[in-house]
């Protein structure tokens, strides 16, 4: 049973990973038909927003509204504002799996940012993989390429932005999901209104209409299973998962774009993707370590009982 569970947790996860890929691949293309990088952003949150209040109202009420922290979620959710806005203004100029790629860092750096935020201690194969991560990024931007495109730098804010707010989601560790949901769908929507509705451009037909739909079930449908994922599997079994949004990054690149990933995206996902390996290697260390010290405690006061 155990079994059947962590596999189920693996394939929703896969599934949510497909669906960010899918998110990401539909906000370029609406902006690619017209629309404005700011006024998808909205429509993504409208559409999520709608949605979670739709699954979670009739359930729990208004109660859900009620956070443990205002303050922490007002800045977790205006990190993850600043995450989707700067991350489609980005797709708007370079490939998916560039973007992709550089969003795959923020293990790292939420490792580096974990020392003096959280207090947390970085062990020699944290620091490896640390800078492991960081050369990744360097062979994906490319600084000394005379082409660097200044979008990449968005992409960069884009990926600081979510470290900081998977840093803040563990500060609200205690909060429930459907509330944070709500608050960061909720806070986004409405920030993002007033700027929306200046740079509105009417779709141009219903495929458009269609697509901007989807985009805000993507957002909701991604982050629900991702919770399910974590109810029925370990997190260290579903962190190797995310990195294969690089394939289905590359796959829709090809397919919707026709964008073939170059030399420099491939060879510097891979190493961020071996400094994220390292990472998890040396948090599974660290558990089975912990478990272990548990277990010979337990066993050293069940000795001196008997």
């Amino acid at each position: 049973m155990n079994r059947n569970r962590t596999l189920m947790g693996m394939l929703m996860f896969a599934a949510a990973v497909a669906l960010f890929a899918s998110l990401d691949t539909t906000a370029k293309w609406l902006i690619g038909s017209g629309l404005a990088a700011l006024q998808v952003a909205f429509v993504r949150y409208a559409g999520h927003l709608l949605a979670t209040l739709a699954v979670t109202l009739p359930k729990k009420g208004l109660g859900v509204l009620r956070s443990v922290n205002p303050r922490l979620q007002l800045l977790r959710s205006l990190c993850l504002l600043g995450s989707t806005g700067l991350n489609f203004v980005a797709l708007g100029y370079l490939p998916l799996t560039t973007v992709t790629a550089i969003m795959f860092a923020s293990p790292v750096i939420v490792t580096l940012l974990a020392v003096p935020l959280l207090g947390e201690k970085v062990g020699p194969m944290q620091f490896i993989a640390i800078l492991l991560g960081f050369a990744g990024v360097l062979i994906v931007v490319s600084p000394w390429n005379a082409h660097l495109h200044w979008a990449i730098f968005l992409s960069l804010g884009s990926c600081m932005c979510t470290s900081l707010y998977f840093i803040l989601s563990r500060m609200l560790a205690t909060e429930s999901t459907a509330t944070q949901q709500i608050w960061a769908s909720g806070i986004a929507t409405l920030a993002l209104a007033p700027l929306a509705y200046l740079q509105w451009q009417q779709p141009a037909d219903g495929l458009v209409v269609l697509m901007m739909c989807l985009i805000g079930l993507f957002g909701a449908s991604s982050h629900s299973l991702v919770t399910l994922a974590h109810r029925m599997a370990d997190a260290s079994v579903l962190a190797p998962v995310v990195y294969v949004q690089l394939l289905f990054a590359s796959i829709a690149g090809y397919l919707v774009f026709h964008q073939v990933p170059g030399a420099s995206t491939l060879l510097g996902a891979l190493v961020i993707i071996a400094g994220g390996a390292l990472l998890w290697l040396s948090g599974r260390r660290k558990r089975i370590a912990a478990i272990r010290t548990s277990a010979i405690s337990i066993s050293s006061e069940q000795s001196e009982r008997n």
